[in-house]
């Protein structure tokens, strides 16, 4: 498996895939277009974060989105992964790169407002839940907030 950027002309599959793996937790087709547009990998995203896409023979196995701000956070922004490849290590190995590089780029913490049934994976890869936060996709819905200190 190989970490890499990804390319312009593969946003659109990746922002698929990000949309592929949401539905494994069986949101219905509303709730799946709820989430589309926030789902999205675009060029604006690709000039602001940093994005790495897990790769190997088989092909695209994941993808991940870290950004930053100015009081020393980061935040991992998406963290997907192509659901005929879950239980392969693919979502950890991510998460150890979103750490290791938020890390390594002076963040003091990485902030996940986290889908309520992701949330666990979160917290065994060493996150600490601290509250909830308003989902970006569907006013009122309310996610885990987890903060994993680097």
């Amino acid at each position: 498996m190989i970490l890499r950027p990804p390319r312009l002309d593969e946003l659109p599959y990746l922002s698929d895939l990000c949309l592929r793996s949401k539905a494994v937790w069986d949101y219905d087709e509303a709730m799946l277009d709820a989430f589309k547009d926030e789902l999205t990998l675009t060029e604006d995203d690709l000039e602001s974060d940093v994005i790495i896409v897990a790769e190997d023979l088989r092909g695209v196995a994941g993808v991940a989105q870290l950004s930053f701000d100015e009081t020393g956070s980061s935040y991992l922004d998406k963290l997907f992964v192509e659901p005929v490849r879950l239980g392969e290590g693919t979502g950890k190995m991510l998460y150890v790169w979103a750490c290791r590089y938020a890390q390594g780029s002076g963040a003091k913490e990485m902030v996940i407002e986290a889908d309520p049934d992701a949330a666990p994976f979160y917290v065994h890869m060493g996150a600490e839940p601290t509250g909830e936060a308003e989902s970006g996709s569907i006013p009122g819905r309310l996610l885990p907030r987890l903060v994993h200190k680097l």
